[in-house]
């Protein structure tokens, strides 16, 4: 068996120094293990990347407002949220990846030709179709009695690595364009879009929509990564 200590591996013989390694393996990492050991839960990457366009939509306050609500009212708040966010994703070809109960985050498969530009602007459709729809959905959840819903809405694009489906999630994606994506989602003003630069690059030159730079977000570099709102030209 193979552990790593202190950054070395070392192989060592179960049956040998017993006494010496009882009770701290727990402490160590484990780098291989048997078929039996293996977890279904476990993490395993496909080996594919590629670039996509990420979306995130992220209810404004929604541990507050959770917090006072009975579990069937936010129960029901949020599937109203979910379910109508879902319909939107579906009119334009995005595939919903995570469901947090107040988010839910999401990508484009059309989008991986930075040449073709159908899948960037069905990106930016796509978000402003959900920022558009908000005062119709603000007035079906009052309608219940509920709270009054406002969200914000952030993109980016990059390469991802597709993760293996397990008994957690059927798919999933990891990358550095879905944390940015996560990271950028504050500076969106209420029921608005941002974008992140790598997007922004993508989708400057097309003509339907108006870009606004605003408040970059630190990466711990010199340059802050820049972030655009976006919206529709009148």
């Amino acid at each position: 068996m193979k552990i790593k200590l202190n950054g070395l591996t070392r192989l060592i013989n179960p049956s040998k120094n017993s006494n010496a390694w009882k009770g701290k393996l727990s402490n160590y990492t484990l780098l291989e293990e048997s078929e039996e050991q293996r977890s279904e839960y476990m993490i395993a990457f496909t080996g594919k990347s590629q670039s996509f366009c990420i979306g995130m939509v992220d209810i404004i306050d929604s541990t507050k407002i959770s917090a006072n609500l009975h579990e069937r009212e936010w129960c029901k708040y949020y599937v109203i949220f979910l379910n109508s966010m879902a319909k939107i994703l579906q009119r334009f070809g995005a595939v919903p990846v995570k469901n947090g109960g107040d988010s839910l985050l999401y990508f484009f498969p059309e989008s991986t030709d930075p040449k073709k530009k159908f899948g960037f602007m069905s990106c930016l459709e796509c978000n402003l179709a959900m920022a558009e729809s908000h005062d119709i959905l603000s007035d079906a959840i009052k309608k219940q009695g509920l709270p009054e819903l406002n969200y914000r809405i952030s993109s980016d694009c990059g390469k991802v690595v597709v993760m293996e489906p397990n008994a957690l999630s059927p798919m999933d994606i990891i990358g550095p364009p879905v944390n940015m994506c996560a990271k950028i989602n504050r500076n969106a003003p209420k029921n608005g879009i941002v974008i992140g630069g790598d997007m922004y690059e993508m989708v400057k030159d097309l003509d339907d929509y108006r870009y606004k730079q605003t408040d970059g977000f630190s990466i711990g570099l010199k340059y802050a990564y820049p972030v655009y709102t976006v919206e529709r030209k009148v």
